[in-house]
C-alpha cells in the first residue's frame, strides 16, 4: 500500500479567497503600517519581510546583526538595498530595540523573525516596556479551510500563548479574539467555548469554565459576540451534530469563533486542521498595545501578508478608538 501523502501547505498551494479579499481591502488605506521585524537573520525570515515590504501598505524596518542579514539575504537571491536596517548584536537587543520603538511609536506591529516566540514576547509583556495593557495577551488564529467543508473562516484561540490559562485569562481570550473579529468589520461574532462535551460537569473542569464564561457574556464582563458553551468541536461546526444532541443554540453549528480549553488542545486542533487541509493559516498576538505578527516557518506569502492585514486592521481599530 503506498503511503497517503497530506496536502502540500508549505506554500501557497492553495489560494484563498478571504486571505486574498482580507489584504486587497488594506491597499487603499492612507496610513500603512510600520512593521518592525525583528532578528530576521535567516532566508526565511527574510524573504518573508522582503515580500511584504513589496505591498504599498506595509512599511518594513529590519532589526539584527547587519552582516548576517546582508548574508542571510545574498544566500536567498533577496534584495534588501532599499531597506532601513537597525544593527544589533544579539537577539534579545534586537527584541529590545524593538519594544522601545513600538513604545516610542515608531513602528504600528512587531513580526517575529529567526528568534524564539518566548524571547520576544517576554519584552512586549515586562511592564517596564509599557506595552502591556490591563488584557492578558492571547493569539488568534484566522482559519479559512478551503472547500465546503465550512460556510465561513473559522477564528481559533488560544493555541499558541497561553499554556493552561486560568478562567479570568480565558475571559481576556475570548475578548481579544471578539475585538480582533469586530476590528477588520466582520460584525458580531458567534463565540463557541470548546470542550469535550456540551454537558456540564465537574469531571471536565472545561465544562464548567465554558459555563462560566457564557454567564460573564450574559452580565456584559464579555462584550461584543454572542458567546455559547460548552461545546464539543461537532457541534459548533455542524448543525446537523446539534441537532442530534438536541443543542438549542445561535452558535452551535455556525461559529465564528472557536475558544479552546488551552494551548495543548488548541494546539492539536490547531495542526490537525493545518495539516489535513492543506492550508496555511495566518494569525497574530493581541491584548497588547501593538499587534505581533508570529508567522510559521512553513506560512506561504498569501497567509504572512493576510496576517499583516490583520494586524493593520487592529493597529487601525485600536488607534480610532484612542482618537
Amino acid at each position: 500500500m503506498s503511503q497517503q501523502k497530506f496536502p502540500k501547505c508549505t506554500e501557497d498551494a492553495i489560494d484563498v479567497p478571504f486571505y486574498r479579499d482580507l489584504i486587497a481591502g488594506c491597499e487603499d488605506r492612507l496610513k500603512p503600517l510600520r512593521v518592525a521585524v525583528v532578528h530576521p537573520v535567516s532566508g526565511n525570515a527574510l524573504a518573508g519581510a522582503a515580500h511584504e515590504a513589496k505591498s504599498k501598505w506595509l512599511e518594513v524596518v529590519l532589526i539584527g546583526p547587519k552582516g548576517s542579514i546582508c548574508k542571510a539575504a545574498e544566500e536567498s537571491s533577496l534584495d534588501i538595498s532599499n531597506f532601513e536596517i537597525i544593527a544589533t548584536k544579539y537577539s534579545y537587543e534586537s527584541a529590545q530595540i524593538a519594544a522601545d520603538m513600538a513604545r516610542e511609536g515608531k513602528v504600528d506591529a512587531l513580526m517575529k523573525g529567526h528568534i524564539h516566540t518566548n524571547e520576544l514576547l517576554r519584552l512586549v509583556m515586562d511592564k517596564k516596556n509599557g506595552l502591556r495593557t490591563d488584557r492578558r495577551m492571547s493569539h488568534v488564529f484566522v482559519i479559512d479551510v478551503p472547500g465546503e467543508n465550512y460556510c465561513k473562516p473559522l477564528w481559533l484561540s488560544d493555541a499558541t500563548v497561553n499554556i493552561r490559562p486560568t478562567l479570568q485569562d480565558k475571559k481576556d481570550i475570548t475578548q481579544n479574539a471578539i475585538d480582533l473579529f469586530r476590528a477588520g468589520g466582520f460584525g458580531v461574532p458567534k463565540v463557541a467555548i470548546l470542550s469535550a462535551t456540551e454537558r456540564i460537569t465537574e469531571d471536565i473542569p472545561s465544562t464548567v469554565a465554558a459555563a462560566a464564561l457564557c454567564k460573564m457574556a450574559d452580565r456584559g464582563y464579555i462584550t461584543g459576540g454572542i458567546v455559547d458553551g460548552p461545546l464539543a468541536f461537532d457541534n459548533a461546526i455542524s448543525k446537523s451534530a446539534a441537532e442530534v444532541k438536541q443543542i438549542v443554540s445561535e452558535v452551535a453549528g455556525d461559529a465564528d469563533i472557536l475558544i479552546v480549553p488551552d494551548l495543548e488542545s488548541g494546539n492539536m486542533l490547531y495542526k490537525q486542521m493545518k495539516f489535513l487541509s492543506g492550508y496555511n493559516a495566518a494569525g497574530i498576538v493581541v491584548g497588547a498595545q501593538i499587534p505581533v505578527i508570529l508567522t510559521s516557518r512553513s506560512s506561504g506569502r498569501q497567509a504572512r501578508l493576510a496576517s499583516a492585514a490583520l494586524a493593520l486592521l487592529y493597529a487601525s481599530h485600536r488607534e480610532s478608538e484612542k482618537s
